[in-house]
C-alpha cells in the first residue's frame, strides 16, 4: 500500500475506535496489505481489495484463546 493510503486508513481506525494508539504500518515485501498495531502489540492485517469495481479494505484480527484468559 502507498504511504498516503496507510495514513488515511490509520486516521480512519483511530477515529472509528476512538483510540489514538492505533498504528498502521507497511508490510515488508507486501504491497497489498498493512499491519495494524495498538502501541507495540500487533493486532491484525488490513488487506486491500481492488478485484472488482469497488475498492475496499478488509481488516482481519485473530483472537487467541490465551488472549481471552487475560480478560
Amino acid at each position: 500500500m502507498k504511504p498516503d493510503e496507510i495514513r488515511k486508513l490509520e486516521a480512519y481506525l483511530k477515529q472509528k475506535f476512538e483510540l489514538d494508539r492505533i498504528q498502521v504500518k507497511a508490510r515488508p515485501r507486501k504491497d497489498d496489505s498493512a499491519e495494524v498495531y495498538i502501541g507495540e502489540e500487533f493486532v491484525g492485517v488490513i488487506f486491500r481489495d481492488d478485484e472488482d469495481e469497488d475498492l475496499s479494505w478488509n481488516f482481519q484480527m485473530a483472537i487467541l484463546e490465551i488472549d481471552l484468559d487475560e480478560v
